[in-house]
């Protein structure tokens, strides 16, 4: 049985064991939980087109914070950067695209989404954009209209990410090596 306490007592933990008392019966909605609590949505195999794999990680990000970066080309100061890319999420909120933008640099910016399923078609309308050099999505790069000719390929890994792959590759290996028994063992 629990200590009768005046309330004038509680200290911190008190504290949240009763409100942890007070929620426990508590009918919280789905909406109202936070990201990492919801239940995931079930996915719909029969829309998942096998051809382009954009299609899983829209339905599997469908409902879930994700955040893109976006760089503006050409040297903007970072107060060009902030007008541009306002410009860009003005155009997103009047089609209903629930969008926020950070700045991060003279050039670079954050679009974060509250439902991920949009992000591709937010994509689409930012490699549009004249002053939009590329478009980093899901550790893919999508150059826009703005990107320099040299780097115009079709979207490409993150080279950060691809050289970390290898590195990481090369440390298996040779932890897989060490792992093995010693010359003298295996000739026995």
């Amino acid at each position: 049985p629990a200590k009768k306490k005046d309330i004038r007592d509680y200290n911190d933990a008190d504290m949240a064991r009763l409100l942890e008392q007070w929620e426990k019966d508590d009918d919280i909605e789905e909406g109202d939980l936070p990201e990492h609590k919801r239940p995931p949505a079930p996915i719909d195999f029969s829309k998942i087109d096998p051809g382009k794999p954009e299609s899983i990680l829209k339905l599997t990000k469908k409902g879930k914070t994700l955040m893109m970066f976006v760089t503006v080309s050409g040297n903007p100061t970072e107060k060009e950067t902030e007008e541009i890319t306002s410009l860009w999420q003005g155009s997103l909120f009047n089609a209903n695209y629930d969008v926020q933008r950070f700045i991060v640099g003279s050039n670079r910016a954050i679009f974060m989404l509250r439902d991920g399923g949009y992000a591709w078609e937010i994509k689409d309308f930012l490699i549009n954009q004249e002053r939009c050099a590329d478009v980093t999505l899901e550790g893919q790069v999508y150059p826009g209209k703005g990107a320099e000719e040299s780097e115009k390929g079709k979207n490409k890994t993150k080279p950060e990410k691809a050289k970390k792959k290898k590195d990481a590759e090369k440390k298996s290996n040779s932890i897989k090596e060490d792992n093995r028994a010693t010359k003298q063992r295996e000739d026995l």
